[in-house]
Formats: structure tokens, sequence, C-alpha cells
């Protein structure tokens, strides 16, 4: 990732502090992010996907792990937070993006919430203060 964030800010030719003001972030923490020290949290995914214009890491959409995952990465929530949001146990999350089976019909019914209503998707990213 520090790859690509380094990249673009040459581009733009802009200095690490001006990248850091428009993601958001300390210029400390880009200068870890572009020398590798760190990865952005899942906070910081949505503004640097609109930073380099795509997502460096992207996934398969073609299969609910990889829906959930770009829903989740959209939203900038953590596997944690996303399943404290549909209801279920941060392991069941994290077993979902991995591709295991959803095996209860709620369960289902919360992930497809999660994917297809934006009202609450919104809301889950809101209610984290940002």
């Amino acid at each position: 990732m520090g790859d690509h964030i380094r990249r673009r800010r040459l581009v733009l030719s802009i200095t690490q502090e001006e990248a850091a003001q428009q993601l958001g972030a300390n210029p400390w923490t880009v200068h870890n992010w572009e020398a590798g020290k760190t990865k952005p949290g899942m906070q910081f995914i949505p503004a640097l996907v609109a930073f380099l214009g795509y997502d460096p890491e992207p996934v398969d959409t073609g299969t609910l792990a990889g829906r959930l995952v770009l829903r989740r990465c959209e939203l900038g929530l953590t596997q944690q937070e996303a399943a404290k949001a549909v209801g279920v146990d941060p392991d069941t999350w994290a077993g979902w993006e991995r591709g295991k089976r959803v095996a209860t019909k709620a369960h289902m019914r919360a992930a497809a919430e999660f994917l297809e209503n934006p009202g609450t998707a919104s809301q889950l990213a809101q209610g984290r203060g940002r």
C-alpha cells in the first residue's frame, strides 16, 4: 500500500504533510505507510481509495465474501465493527469473509441487509463518529 501512496503523492507533486491533510492523517503516519513500517487502518481506506483513484487491494466481488469485504472497506469498518452492526460474533463475520457458508437464514438476512441497504450502511459509518 505504501508504494501506491508514495507514487500518487509524487505524481501530484505534494508533500507528505499535504497528503496527510487530504487523508485525514498525521504526516508521520503517511511517512510510516510509505516506508512500509505500518499499514493504514480501516478508517483510512475510503480516503485512500479516493486519493489513489483506485483500490490497491481489489477483491472478488463475484462472491458473497468479496462483496462483504468491499462494503466493509468502503465504510471503513473493521471486521469487529461490521459484526457488531449486524449482530454476529466477529469470528462468524471473519469466516464469511474467508468464504465460509452463511449457515442460518437470520445470518443471510443480516448479510443481505448490510450489502443492500445504503441507509443502514451510512448509519454504521456515521455511528463511528466520522
